[in-house]
């Protein structure tokens, strides 16, 4: 079976696009605090393979013990990785979101698992490796399996993971209760809009045996992320950095209500509910594709939402209000009875 290329927003072969809404990176970066550290960085020798120093400094800013945080050298890289222990230690299902992340199914694919929908009520114990997500995506609307979660507890032995990527890009109510038997995966790089430096991390529940811990490790190749990488996980702990962050988020908010009426008005059906700094509209076009690479040999790119599932819809990363109307006009040439 030829294994297919994983479907991404972001740049492709033509090249880094004019306006990419096809991203969730925030429109309002790069932090330049970030950037800062990250020119600072010392790129001529090795990081601290054990990553010490930056682990602390992780651990401080979510007030847990620095033994419980897992560097990793993506979101992608940690999927994969947990996948391939939850595997090795007997794990024979996964559950993911009914919309979500590709590479949830794709890493489960590859050790032979059985991918289920995460359908809260369904019996846990046919699932080893449940993963969630919130904000989601593409959709933006709460997870409803930190609901069940929350429910089961810790006694049916799962293993859970939370994808946090999109939990600091929250523009609308409360974090949720972040489950205590569940492990956390961060992905700062979306939040200070710069997603070309690959570098994340995974929070242990505090009751995972050390040598889970270690086996994970074992998992990882030396040294996952570099000197760029630990520049801007260590950035991401400033309270500067978190003030920055805040700052962003009033911004994103104010384009996020004009870029959903500018869509409303270009006569596309925008999907409710989006918590976060994207959302999902739908068109209304017949082939979708088609119109699509016609907005990208103009410099514009959008996220089909075919492989999360929702044919026919896109999903648009928030972006400042030059871009947005650059959409409309370009929408208005291609389509003008669609409007």
């Amino acid at each position: 079976m030829t294994a297919l290329a994983p479907l991404h927003g972001g740049p492709d072969a033509l090249g880094v696009p004019l306006h990419d809404f096809s991203t969730n990176s925030n429109a309002c970066g790069p932090c330049p605090g970030a950037v800062q550290a990250l020119r600072e960085a010392d790129a001529r020798h090795y990081p601290d393979p054990a990553y010490t120093a930056l682990r602390e400094h992780l651990g401080a800013f979510h007030s847990v013990a620095p033994a419980r945080i897992v560097i990793a050298g993506s979101a992608s890289e940690f999927i994969h990785r947990i996948t391939a222990f939850a595997a090795r230690q007997g794990v024979r299902a996964v559950a993911v979101p009914v919309h979500g992340y590709g590479d949830y199914t794709r890493a489960a694919q590859a050790w032979g698992l059985d991918v289920r929908p995460a359908v809260p009520g369904a019996d846990p114990a046919v699932t080893g490796l449940c993963w969630a997500c919130e904000p989601a995506s593409p959709l933006g609307t709460p997870d409803p399996a930190l609901a069940a979660w929350a429910q089961i507890g810790a006694q049916d032995g799962a293993l859970r993971v939370l994808d946090c990527a999109y939990a600091p890009l929250r523009l609308e109510g409360t974090a949720s209760h972040m489950p205590a038997h569940a492990w956390q995966l961060w992905t700062p790089n979306k939040a200070l809009g710069l997603t070309g430096v690959r570098a994340a991390y995974a929070i242990a529940p505090q009751a995972q045996p050390p040598q889970d811990l270690a086996a994970l490790q074992s998992l990882a190749p030396s040294w996952p992320i570099g000197a760029h990488g630990v520049a801007l996980l260590t950035a991401w702990t400033l309270a500067s950095t978190q003030r920055w962050l805040g700052d962003s988020l009033d911004t994103l908010r104010a384009w996020k209500a004009q870029q959903q009426a500018l869509c409303e008005s270009l006569g596309w059906a925008v999907l409710p509910g989006s918590l976060a700094n994207y959302f999902v509209a739908r068109p209304g076009v017949q082939d979708l594709p088609a119109a699509l690479a016609a907005l990208r040999e103009e410099g514009i790119k959008l996220r089909d939402c075919a492989s999360f599932g929702l044919p026919g819809q896109v999903r648009l990363g928030v972006l400042a209000p030059r871009a947005c109307e650059d959409l409309a006009g370009a929408w208005a040439r291609h389509h003008p009875f669609h409007q």
